[in-house]
């Protein structure tokens, strides 16, 4: 266990990332989720983590573990074309991670996604963490849209509120 790590998770006040993340911020977070999902088939859903508990601290689990575990959690590949995108921030941590389901994965190189996280990641670094957060959904969005365009059924099967664990 790296206790640098450990201790940085411990010790951060879960009120912190909410302060970073108020509720109005989370509002305009969850309208953009709401206005990505009309261009495209595909379903977005971000999650906030303030820090990670003690087991998962224990075990090791890094960020990307972390969040494929939410990915499965909050149900995000449970969509009819396996278009699903988790956009998840470990605050404790500074990491920004994308999960993206098998038939978005398909076609979307896994160094595409890692470069919307080191822009996030860039802008949370500058303070600007609603910009950040709102390009990342942007950017997202663009690839979303390329490869799942909108139809003229599109369903809404998982919610746009954006989640703090």
């Amino acid at each position: 266990m790296n206790i640098k790590r450990f201790f940085r998770h411990v010790l951060l006040p879960p009120w912190l990332a909410r302060q970073t993340f108020p509720p109005a911020v989370m509002r305009r977070v969850e309208e953009a989720v709401r206005e990505s999902e009309r261009t495209h088939r595909g379903e977005l859903c971000v999650a906030v983590e303030h820090s990670l508990d003690l087991e998962s601290l224990w075990r090791g689990q890094s960020p990307r573990a972390r969040a494929e575990e939410v990915f499965s959690q909050l149900r995000v590949w449970d969509t009819a074309e396996n278009s699903g995108v988790l956009l998840y921030i470990n605050w404790a941590d500074r990491d920004i991670e994308i999960v993206a389901d098998r038939g978005i994965s398909l076609r979307v190189k896994q160094d595409e996604w890692e470069a919307i996280c080191r822009a996030i990641e860039q802008s949370f670094r500058a303070g600007q963490f609603e910009g950040g957060l709102l390009e990342g959904i942007r950017r997202i969005t663009g690839l979303l849209a390329e490869h799942f365009p909108a139809a003229s059924d599109n369903v809404d099967e998982l919610g746009n509120r954006p989640v703090m664990l």
